[in-house]
């Protein structure tokens, strides 16, 4: 079956600078809402990445995400919030972008086309057979992201995939291929819209999913965040009141002494025996 970029076709909607506001944003909303059943038709392919990243963190190996423009600025976001959210150093999840940290705020001309690029960016990170490798990309074409993988699967690193268009050279490269297809764009080709939003909740599955299966969720809390800021802190404090039952001045203080809920807790247990 012939490669269609999907991503790439025209929209479905016309004469788009002769609408309303209102018009605009009540078709752009309605094509939005097609994308979260686009991923729950990629679940199966999800949850094999995700058991399978759970398996190499709990082994000590690192996930990696790798993309150029909106696919590479949302796997650096991803992984910049596993630290601050699950209380993980940055170097368990790390995101890659082609053309380097300039391209997060720039764009950076061909950066994508090279061949090159991907695997000595991971080279650079001393990337091993322990961590596993997610290229993104809406289009499935991107050659930083495609050799990249292809030198990961010569390595025996597994790898998977995030793209928006079925049977792409990109999808046949990884061994854990996911692709949510989410059809033309309302602006055609701008694969910062729908396959942006899919690649984002797919993103955060991911992420999600391997923090609990880590540990790093007790019950439905963050216990292990980072209490970086006053209303983190404060979520600490009404963390520690509901699960030992005690006053907001001696959760105050308990977090304050301990610096984090998950260990404030067992301290406070241990004590109280």
């Amino acid at each position: 079956m012939p490669f269609t970029k999907t991503t790439e076709q025209d929209s479905n909607y016309d004469n788009l600078e002769q609408l309303s506001a209102a018009e605009l944003i009540r078709n752009i909303n309605q094509e939005d809402k097609k994308v979260a059943f686009a991923v729950e038709k990629a679940l199966p392919q999800i949850e094999k990445l995700v058991v399978l990243i759970a398996e190499k963190l709990k082994a000590g190996g690192r996930l990696f995400y790798m993309g150029a423009g909106t696919s590479g600025r949302l796997g650096i976001l991803d992984a910049s919030e596993c630290p601050p959210t699950f209380g993980v150093s940055d170097q368990v999840v790390i995101g890659l972008i082609a053309g380097g940290d300039t391209a997060i705020r720039n764009a950076v001309e061909f950066a994508e086309d090279s061949k090159q690029q991907g695997w000595e960016d991971l080279q650079e990170k001393q990337i091993t057979d322990k961590d596993v490798v997610v290229g993104i990309a809406a289009s499935g074409t991107t050659p930083y992201v495609i050799a990249a993988l292809k030198a990961c699967n010569e390595r025996d690193i597994q790898t998977g995939c995030i793209t928006c268009n079925l049977g792409s050279p990109l999808a046949q490269v990884a061994t854990y291929p996911i692709e949510v297809v989410v059809g033309p764009e309302f602006v055609t080709g701008s694969s910062r819209m729908k396959a942006g939003t899919a690649q984002k909740m797919v993103l955060n599955l991911i992420s999600t999913s391997v923090m609990i299966l880590l540990g790093k969720i007790k019950g439905n809390k963050m216990v292990d965040m980072q209490l970086s800021n006053h209303k983190l802190v404060q979520r600490g404090i009404n963390m520690l009141m509901k699960e030992l039952n005690i006053s907001q001045d001696n959760a105050a203080s308990l977090l304050e002494k301990n610096g984090n809920v998950r260990t404030a807790i067992k301290k406070y247990r241990h004590e109280h025996q």
